[in-house]
């Protein structure tokens, strides 16, 4: 009898720890995904005291495509009137950039139809943390309270959480045509971001 609980109830060993402890890891992760890619779906526009674009990349004069959805979905909640200002966030992409990632986005503005004094840039941040700490600085600057925030849905989690690390009162919108449209390059971006969702809990100030 002895004999034979002790087959039924042997040790787990090295092997069996680690493939439990493999498939616990994979959950994990794909709990993480799951709920990135949640977060990017809800879009809480409301009115607001104003709309803060994150910066994405540019090209001399021209946005990037991602970045040009980010400034197209800032300019229909604008003209819907959900807020009455814009901050355009982005400094120079490298040391021979002409124009830095704002200023392009508010030259677009402007050649939309947006009036000059509903616009508001910065141009020294190169990292999503940079925009929003600089975004807040002109926010408080104007005795803004309530910001919608613009970005690529993948992208939203990562900013609503510095938002709040922030001290942002922020609602998200995200882009409802992201360029991020294959499977190649919307898994690269998701993987990057479960990646950051991982750095930032280990690293503040990231």
């Amino acid at each position: 009898m002895g004999g034979c609980m002790s087959r039924h109830h042997r040790p787990l060993g090295l092997w069996g720890w680690g493939w439990r402890l493999c498939v616990l890891a994979l959950l994990w992760l794909l709990g993480v995904a799951a709920w990135i890619i949640w977060v990017g779906d809800r879009d809480q526009a409301a009115p607001a005291d104003v709309i803060i674009v994150l910066g994405a990349a540019a090209y001399d004069a021209k946005p990037s495509p991602v970045f040009e959805e980010r400034i197209r979905h800032a300019l229909d909640l604008y003209r819907q009137d959900y807020a009455p200002r814009l901050i355009f966030t982005g400094g120079f992409g490298g040391s021979g950039a002409r124009f830095a990632e704002s200023q392009v986005a508010k030259r677009y503005a402007l050649r939309h139809e947006v009036p000059p004094d509903a616009i508001l840039i910065e141009t020294v941040s190169r990292t999503t943390r940079q925009n929003l700490l600089q975004a807040r600085a002109l926010m408080r600057k104007r005795g803004m309270r309530r910001a919608i925030v613009v970005s690529d849905p993948l992208h939203m989690a990562r900013a609503l959480r510095l938002c709040r690390e922030l001290g942002i009162d922020a609602l998200s919108s995200s882009t409802p045509s992201t360029r991020f449209r294959s499977f190649h390059t919307s898994w690269r971006f998701l993987l990057q971001e479960v990646y950051f969702f991982h750095r930032d809990l280990f690293v503040q100030g990231a």
